[in-house]
């Protein structure tokens, strides 16, 4: 694929060109096989490349989309014509298509394309590559019966892909197996040298120069080196542009009151309008500048092309891939590219017709062979590997079954898989139970799906009916976007009856006004009274550490904040008094995963001690109740670092930082500094630094736990009695983990079983 350049119009225009050319090339024996693949006339193939590029290539959203006739409808255009019985009725049953087609993009039903899963989408790609791959390599040595633009496996002339390979070793013609080798080497020279890769002119387009050439040189040499016209492009001939005219054919509208015609109709639509949508979202995916296509504005460009096409004798239109990643992969950058290879045809169908039937398959071949390894990475079989078995599962059985069968079924298979997946999925993990450990006990949260269907009601229930006797519920919906009926039945008849009846309050949150089920929570999680009394200091040190726990691992309760500052606004019941710094990185109800009301915070630059801070502590043991005050230092903390290096200075603090009180902070934390340690600071590298600031930081936070009980004989009192206790820690601000330094009047004996 060609390296992103900068939109240049002059480049531009001569990349979209000479792409169109090099796709025109290819699109040409492709929609000719694709026609006899079908059993309809060789004109009609040409027809819908001419109709799909131009047409099309102007109605479409897409820049580098190229749409003609597809692989993927050779089976339903075969079919149809059995069924339908003549060509001219088929027509009417194709224009009949467009318009219902048409009316698909106007009703906008293009935003299924959205749903696709990207797995398939994945699975398709690499299934077209390898395809290409196994398809081309009979006509590269020049064994051609089955014609190009044929995909499928099970082939027309009732071999398969597989067997074509083995028939492919004992017919192989050596002019067009040399013209093809030379054509594959001179594309991997060309993408392997970069000021060759970003020429004007794209390598295929010589590999088609070379493949004339090299056949006219043949041609001298005779059998068996000559290349036959069974092994060239093969365009129908007409004496004259009037001989052209005369081969359109057009509907036989006398067939309207025809059933058969309204369900061929009807298929035709469905499947032309699903590989559509399909390989578009595959070629946005393709295209180096990643470039939105309107989904509903291709299904109405198609529609209005199978129109056109049924009016004048073509056959169905549809979005390809093949063309469209050799289009992309040649550097093609606007629709230019596609208009161009569209018109291409239709000129040189009615002006050159002798001179494209000189052009050998096996080079054609060649740039389809590349296009498919470029498709068909081995890298995305290993990302998609590493992905899981919820996204590798369905892309190989995508991938497996469009080769091992043909594009619309390998595609409605991959599909298939891919929803049981979704199913599975949405049946075995509908919710997420988890038990949360509030304040006033164990809560259980089931946390509800974004969409929960009838076919999470049975695992509901299940998770329901665990629910202890007695116990507390939450269930969150604040990230479902639907419910199903039969599931708010559930709830309700357990929140208004079952629940009750077992003893379980059940509190409600994120449910949206049209269920009729308002916000509720039954549970306490915030800090009363009653629980502030019932607990020992090393029990609020426990739920800390418990709360920390959650923080780290990302796991923090649900809280409904507004209704604990409504149950808090009369009175306050903190549990613990926390002395952290000012550092924003270390806001103590988030580092605990407390609530409003939970705890009383001091914050102090270099979490130092002073008699306001004290006074403020024993308020809040004394008078308040709480049980704990937790001395919080932290790692690579600015004031110890400040203290640290001005440590021994001839400055004073208000000097050397320009801050007049500053200095009454840095004095009391430099008591904690080692003078050898200080000595020769500033010289060390980044690493030292931080861990002589990180040892400062401990040898504080210890020594402010021992001024807290020198300096305050209340305090001391307290923790005498076992009223409260003091603990020391550090929080390590790059990690998010807290270290326990010290800890007195805590008691270590087992808690009783009733505590």
């Amino acid at each position: 694929m060609s390296s992103i350049q900068p939109l240049n119009p002059r480049t531009t225009l001569a990349r979209d060109l000479s792409a169109g050319l090099v796709v025109f090339f290819v699109a040409l024996p492709l929609s000719l096989g694709v026609a006899l693949a079908s059993n309809a006339p060789l004109f009609s193939g040409l027809l819908t490349g001419i109709v799909g590029g131009v047409l099309v290539g102007l109605l479409s959203g897409s820049q580098t989309a190229i749409s003609g006739p597809a692989a993927g409808l050779t089976a339903v255009v075969a079919a149809q014509l059995l069924v339908l019985g003549s060509f001219p009725a088929f027509l009417l049953a194709l224009a009949i298509a467009g318009i219902i087609q048409i009316a698909l993009g106007l009703a906008r039903v293009g935003f299924f394309s959205a749903f696709f899963p990207s797995s398939v989408i994945k699975g398709l790609l690499t299934a077209i590559g390898l395809i290409l791959i196994l398809k081309q390599i009979p006509h590269l040595v020049g064994h051609d019966p089955d014609p190009e633009g044929e995909m499928a496996f099970l082939q027309p002339d009732s071999s398969n892909t597989l067997l074509e390979l083995l028939q492919t070793v004992r017919d192989i013609h050596p002019g067009a197996a040399l013209i093809g080798l030379l054509s594959v080497a001179l594309l991997l020279v060309w993408d392997r040298w970069k000021f060759l890769r970003n020429a004007v002119i794209p390598g295929p387009l010589l590999v088609v120069l070379l493949g004339v050439g090299v056949s006219l040189l043949l041609s001298r040499l005779g059998a068996p080196w000559a290349i036959e016209a069974s092994h060239r492009v093969q365009v129908p001939l007409a004496e004259s542009v009037a001989g052209y005219l005369q081969a359109l054919q057009h509907p036989d509208f006398s067939q309207w009151r025809n059933p058969a015609i309204y369900v061929a109709a009807v298929t035709i639509a469905a499947v032309a309008s699903l590989e559509t949508l399909l390989n578009l979202e595959a070629i946005e995916n393709l295209d180096p500048e990643r470039r939105d296509a309107p989904a509903n504005r291709e299904l109405l460009a198609q529609g209005v092309g199978n129109l056109t096409l049924g009016l004048i004798g073509g056959l169905p239109v549809c979005l390809v891939i093949a063309r469209s990643s050799v289009n992309i992969q040649v550097g093609a950058r606007t629709k230019l590219a596609t208009i161009t290879q569209g018109t291409l045809i239709l000129v040189s169908v009615v002006l050159l017709p002798t001179l494209l039937n000189q052009i050998p398959l096996s080079c054609l071949a060649a740039i389809l062979f590349i296009t498919g390894f470029k498709l068909a990475r081995v890298s995305t079989f290993r990302a998609m590997w590493g992905a899981g078995p919820n996204q590798f599962v369905p892309f190989i059985t995508t991938v497996l079954a469009i080769v091992f069968t043909d594009l619309l079924t390998g595609i409605l298979i991959g599909l298939s898989v891919s929803l049981s997946f979704i199913i599975r999925s949405s049946i075995r993990r509908p919710i997420r139970r988890i038990v949360e450990k509030h304040l006033g006990g164990e809560v259980v949260r089931i946390e509800l799906g974004n969409q929960v269907s009838f076919l999470n009601r049975a695992a509901l229930a299940r998770n329901l009916d665990a629910i202890p006797r007695g116990g507390q519920l939450l269930l969150d919906a604040q990230s479902t976007d639907y419910i199903d009926p039969d599931v708010l039945d559930l709830i309700r008849d357990f929140k208004e009856q079952t629940g009750p009846i077992r003893g379980v309050e059940v509190s409600l949150i994120g449910f949206r006004r049209k269920y009729h089920l308002e916000d509720q929570t039954q549970y306490v999680d915030y800090s009363t009274r009653e629980l502030q009394t019932s607990l020992r200091p090393e029990q609020v040190l426990s739920i800390l550490k418990e709360g920390h726990e959650r923080f780290r691992t990302g796991h923090r309760l649900t809280r409904d904040l507004g209704r604990q500052v409504l149950a808090t606004a009369s009175g306050q019941h903190p549990l613990a008094v926390i002395l952290s710094c000012i550092d924003s990185r270390t806001p103590a109800e988030l580092i605990f995963d407390l609530g409003v009301g939970d705890i009383f915070s001091v914050r102090m630059a270099g979490n130092v001690i002073s008699r306001k801070a004290l006074g403020s502590m024993e308020y809040a043991c004394n008078v308040a109740g709480a049980k704990l005050i937790v001395v919080l230092g932290h790692t690579r903390c600015g004031a110890v670092t400040a203290a640290v290096d001005l440590h021994g200075s001839a400055q004073s603090v208000a000097e050397a930082t320009g801050c007049q009180h500053l200095g009454h902070v840095l004095e009391d934390i430099q008591e904690s500094v080692d003078p050898a340690a200080a000595l020769g600071f500033q010289n060390l590298d980044k690493v030292a630094k931080e861990a002589v600031v990180n040892d400062v930081s401990r040898r504080n936070v210890v020594r402010t736990v021992e001024r807290i009980l020198e300096q305050s004989q209340t305090l001391e009192s307290l923790v005498s009695e076992g009223r409260i206790g003091v603990v020391g820690a550090i929080y390590d601000v790059g990690s998010g983990d807290i270290e326990f330094l010290t800890e007195v009047g805590i008691d270590r004996r087992p808690l009783a079983a009733n505590s």
